[in-house]
């Protein structure tokens, strides 16, 4: 297997959330700072838009060399041949999407509970998201937070790397990484920065300084 990433700081879109700019624009300042790994998490568009805006993303991202994440829809993730796929638990199971993805690209899955990482240790997926950890109006079907305790706890639990998302912003992020998360995804704090490749750049300078700290 093949499907080396960086789990540091994960950006997850929300075009909604762009203050009026083009999403490419926002993403690729938040790459300049520092993003790591983009979603592209498209609930609302038609299939048709969801492909151009995936085209569109893996142009911009490919001289950076991040990798995009298609959320949820594999026929997108394949039709633009994107370098990975993200499920949650309602969505195709695991070992279907890994067949029809390849061993080579990177499958991330959401886990909400223990009990989902537990699941989840059964197979080979590159990493869990461990979600919600704080509750946040960008996702309002997830279950209740989990704190940083639920971290501590998923994180020993996980044989694979964790991203924590929830209500993720520079203030807290250096106490989700000491608690044991890989990396954090952000979406409103990174998307909703007037300044994005400055908030990135906060984030992994706040990040490394957490790394330094445990």
């Amino acid at each position: 297997m093949n499907r080396p990433f960086d789990l540091s700081l994960y950006l997850v879109t929300d075009r909604e959330l762009a203050l009026g700019r083009p999403l490419e624009q926002v993403v690729e300042e938040a790459v300049k700072g520092g993003v790591t790994l983009v979603q592209l998490r498209e609930k609302q568009a038609s299939s048709k838009e969801f492909y151009e805006l995936a085209l569109l993303l893996k142009k911009c991202l490919a001289p950076y060399r991040v990798p995009l994440i298609i959320n949820d829809r594999v026929d997108i993730a394949l039709a633009c041949d994107a370098e990975g796929l993200h499920i949650g638990q309602h969505d195709l199971p695991y070992p279907v999407a890994r067949k029809l993805m390849g061993k080579d690209k990177i499958i991330g899955l959401s886990v909400e509970s223990p009990e989902d990482v537990q699941e989840a240790n059964r197979w080979d997926i590159d990493y869990i998201g461990i979600s919600p950890i704080f509750s946040t109006p960008t996702k309002t079907d997830t279950a209740p937070a989990l704190g940083l305790e639920g971290i501590r706890q998923i994180s020993a639990l996980s044989r694979h790397p964790g991203v924590g998302i929830g209500g993720v912003h520079v203030s807290n992020v250096e106490e989700i990484i000491e608690a044991g998360a890989n990396g954090v995804a952000v979406v409103s704090a990174l998307m909703s920065s007037p300044e994005s490749e400055a908030t990135a750049k906060e984030f992994i300078h706040r990040i490394n300084q957490a790394r330094r700290n445990i």
